[in-house]
């Protein structure tokens, strides 16, 4: 029998689904029974699902996992606090993000929280805690705003994170690692239906929170642990039970904390035979019973020192260079890098420190990350040099590596004969992403002056791929390293290039007086330098900063000015980002034949100098041009070019934003089908690109475009037609045409000058 269903849609304004099973055309052998089956598609995964996973061997906190569960259920009592926030502190190691998850989990399974659950770590005990700022810029992110309609500033990224969440519902915030009420204050929304738990060493009474303070395990949930631990690797492992004087001496040596329980049943695991009196007799006489923490308990540093001195001698170095590390967390390659000898040893290495808890699994599999107060035990350990030369290898990789990846992705050749660590674009670029803390971090070496030069260099590297992925904070950051470690040295060539940079990422964060300040001092440096080239960039770069702000005709002296320089040097890539920026600003101010005849200079030059993915952006911008003059076939024409560059590099969201262009194009030319077919197209690619607002914008427009054309013009190209536009002709013409006002589009690209 041969059949297929087949599914009709019904109604008009309403739309009606029903199933009809079709047999004609089958072969039927005997009675035949059709059957419809109605599957509701299955809902998307929740995209606020943040929580890292459970503690493994959690036990002994039924209280105050009942007390938390108390509180963030909305069912409650909130009395007159707007949010209800619960504050979880207590010694680092004692168990509190361990609690904290546990009680999150406990409440999503009860579905208090249909909204979603926010995860940040906020580090406030690192050498650079993550700022209230920064906090709440990777929370919109998570939220699904896009990074470029994240605000400047911080109170404004405040206001909008609180208006994105009152439109949501109920949502838990879990705020880890705070260490002052600053940090958090920001991160609280405005509607009472959310919840806020938050976690640090220190209490935080002026947050105006439900303070539970955490303290050591009870004597019997110690013991528990201890037992649980020791079954988990071996079910018949019997010592706790067998021997509870011992177990209950060494939980108290142990500070009955969780992490160091868990420690030193790592360390029995590890030798079977040794009995738990013998461990508690070398806990005892441990020579590292000191560095107690502020809350005035014993320090953990104990259990780390006798778990670290019965480490192996290529593990305990594996330890203390892995506390070396910029990021968070490292995937195999750099440690590979970073040990510098023995390869191929490195995981087997980083499964022992695991399974002696001294390293944690990172984001997947392949990736590790350590304690934070583990880390600072290790790197203790490192000695001067050791430390140097292990940082100066790990940088030597991540600058080889960031050099492949940036070429690739570009489209460009690698000089030379060594093999390439990357296939195709798509893998630099997963490769950059994934490493970019790390990377961002390493620059920050560069105020070691051993590692200067390769710091700073690494910054200027990793320039164009932070302002392509918007990551502008990020930019700012590797710049202003860069430019320290210039002005240290007395390079004054280096200091000017990170001047330049710096301005560029300031712009793309919206701080414009800082931005042109800092082009400014550029444009010094290089001018005292008599780098003609330089100083053409930072001025255009100043152009860019004016036309941003409305200082048309100023912007537009600079452009020329720049152009001017630039052609007496014969930078001609540089030039053509001159051209495609000011034809931006006579764009603006209305100039429309100008800005046509800048954006042909342009793509002649960006052909020329075969820079295909800025040239992508140069047709985006001369189709918008062309559609303001009316010339809509030609402007369908470019953009179709912009699309097939983006697609070619796999640029998902510059996609979006021709396919939107192309949609207002067949709306200008009174072609409401062909402009909503694109309109939806562009909302694909956005969501694609993790761009939620931008999509949800697209198919606003789609939504509100009228069925029917308004003018009459004949036919443009459908969606999907392929092109191949050559360089552009004289423009014909302006004819008249226009179409009902739908939603202004996304920005068009411009390009910082380098």
């Amino acid at each position: 029998m041969r059949g297929a269903v087949r599914r009709a849609v019904r109604g008009g304004g309403r739309r009606r689904v029903s199933d009809v099973v079709d047999f004609r055309g089958g072969d039927f052998r005997g009675p035949v029974i059709g059957k419809a089956e109605y599957r509701q598609q299955a809902p998307a995964p929740a995209a606020l699902d943040a929580l890292p996973p459970r503690a493994a061997g959690f036990t002994g906190r039924d209280q105050e996992l009942g007390r938390l569960r108390a509180a963030l259920d909305p069912s409650g009592p909130v009395g007159e606090q707007a949010v209800l926030v619960t504050a979880v502190s207590g010694l680092g190691g004692i168990g509190k993000t361990a609690l904290a998850v546990q009680a999150a989990y406990a409440a999503r399974e009860a579905g208090w929280f249909p909204g979603g659950v926010l995860f940040v770590d906020l580090h406030g005990y690192d050498d650079a805690p993550v700022t209230a700022d920064q906090a709440l810029q990777s929370l919109l992110r998570a939220l699904g705003v896009e990074p470029e309609h994240i605000p400047a500033t911080a109170d404004e990224r405040a206001g909008l994170y609180r208006s994105v969440l009152a439109r949501r519902e109920a949502v838990l915030i879990l705020a880890d690692n705070a260490s002052s009420p600053g940090q958090v204050r920001p991160l609280l929304p405005g509607g009472g239906r959310h919840r806020v738990l938050v976690t640090s060493r220190h209490r935080l009474p002026t947050l105006g929170a439900r303070l539970l303070a955490l303290g050591e395990l009870r004597p019997d949930s110690a013991l528990a642990l201890l037992d649980r631990a020791l079954r988990a690797a071996d079910p018949g492992d019997s010592r706790i039970a067998e021997d509870r004087e011992s177990a209950t001496r060494l939980a108290e040596l142990c500070g009955r904390l969780p992490l160091a329980l868990q420690i030193a049943a790592a360390v029995l695991s590890a030798d079977p035979g040794t009995p738990v009196h013998e461990l508690c007799t070398d806990l005892a006489n441990a020579r590292s019973r000191v560095d107690r923490l502020d809350d005035g308990e014993r320090s953990v540093r104990l259990t780390f020192d006798l778990s670290y001195q019965r480490l192996p001698e290529a593990e305990a170095r594996l330890l203390r260079l892995f506390a070396l590390l910029p990021g968070r967390e490292s995937g195999l390659p750099a440690v590979e890098a970073l040990r510098g000898d023995e390869p191929g040893a490195s995981h087997a290495l980083l499964s022992a420190l695991e399974r002696a808890h001294l390293v944690e699994r990172g984001s997947h599999r392949e990736r590790w990350r350590l304690h934070d107060l583990v880390r600072e035990f290790a790197a203790d350990q490192a000695s001067t040099a050791e430390r140097e030369a292990a940082r100066e290898r790990v940088l030597s990789f991540y600058l080889a590596q960031a050099e492949a990846a940036d070429l690739r992705w570009r489209g460009k050749q690698a000089q030379g004969s060594r093999p390439q660590p990357f296939r195709d674009r798509e893998e630099a670029l997963a490769w950059l992403d994934e490493e970019r803390e790390n990377l961002v971090g390493a620059t920050r070496w560069a105020a070691v002056r051993k590692l200067s030069f390769d710091a700073s260099w690494l910054a200027a590297v990793l320039a164009d791929y932070l302002e392509w992925r918007r990551y502008f904070d990020d930019g700012v950051t590797v710049s202003r390293c860069a430019q320290a470690a210039a002005e240290r040295a007395g390079d004054a060539h280096g200091e000017a290039d990170a001047w330049n940079r710096m301005g560029i990422s300031l712009r793309g964060t919206g701080r414009m007086q800082e931005a042109f300040d800092a082009c400014r001092r550029a444009y010094a440096l290089y001018d005292s330098l008599g780098r003609d080239g330089g100083k053409a960039k930072a001025v255009a770069n100043m152009g860019m900063i004016r036309g941003d702000v409305g200082q048309v005709d100023e912007a537009v002296d600079a452009f020329r000015y720049a152009l001017a320089l630039l052609r007496v040097t014969g930078d001609r890539h540089s030039e053509a980002g001159a051209w495609n920026n000011l034809a931006i600003t006579y764009r603006k101010a209305g100039r429309v034949q100008e800005a046509l005849d800048a954006l042909k200079r342009a793509l002649e030059l960006y052909r020329e100098t075969g820079d295909r993915l800025r040239e992508g952006r140069a047709w985006h911008n001369y189709g918008i041009t062309l559609n303001v003059s009316g010339r809509t076939r030609a402007a369908l024409d470019a953009c179709l070019n912009a699309l097939d560059i983006c697609e070619m590099y796999e640029d998902r969201h510059g996609e979006g934003q021709t396919l939107y262009a192309l949609g207002l194009i067949h709306e200008t030319a009174g072609e409401p089908a062909h402009a909503r077919l694109y309109w939806l197209r562009a909302s694909e690619a956005y969501d694609s690109a993790g761009s939620s607002q931008d999509a949800a914008y697209a198919r606003r427009a789609a939504r509100f475009l009228p069925r029917t054309a308004q003018v009459g013009l004949p036919a443009l190209t459908a969606p999907g037609t392929p092109t191949g536009t050559p360089a552009p002709a004289a423009p014909p013409a302006r004819t008249a045409g226009s179409g009902r006002p739908v939603p202004r589009p996304p920005g068009a690209p411009g390009n910082g000058a380098r």
